[in-house]
């Protein structure tokens, strides 16, 4: 009786971690609502990184290099589309102006996100790499 008794509890036990390794982790779902700040050095003479903050509603919230832009996020699965509105007017340096257009442009054109390690990456012509706001 003592030995049905642990043989049982062993395969609950094994079943108990076999369910646990099978979790699904925080790093599989989208990160709704936490800022994602774009996994790059500050330009020469700023602090600023760009970053972006994508609520469940899909409402985006886009930091470029010197301006800001609000916009709209359909995530679906390992899909996402990203449509941009109008940035900002800040008064730039050239070469931060001609980085926000290229920002933008690139998050208009993914079309696919993944986590990679502590890394979300959304994937287009061009790789962009983010990772999560941890202050």
């Amino acid at each position: 009786m003592l030995k049905n008794r642990v043989g049982r509890a062993l395969a609950l036990g094994v079943l108990l971690c076999i369910a646990w390794a099978n979790r699904p982790s925080a790093n599989e779902e989208f990160p709704f609502g936490r800022e994602l700040l774009l996994d790059t050095l500050p330009m020469k003479g700023s602090k600023r990184i760009p970053g972006i903050e994508i609520d469940a509603d899909g409402i985006a919230a886009i930091d470029l290099w010197c301006n800001t832009m609000q916009g709209r996020a359909v995530v679906s699965a390992d899909a996402i589309t990203i449509s941009t509105g109008e940035k900002t007017a800040r008064s730039c340096a050239p070469e931060r102006t001609q980085a926000d257009d290229d920002l933008a442009a690139a998050l208009t054109q993914v079309t696919h996100w993944r986590w990679e390690g502590d890394s979300l990456v959304m994937n287009g012509p061009k790789e962009l790499r983010f990772r999560l706001h941890t202050n």
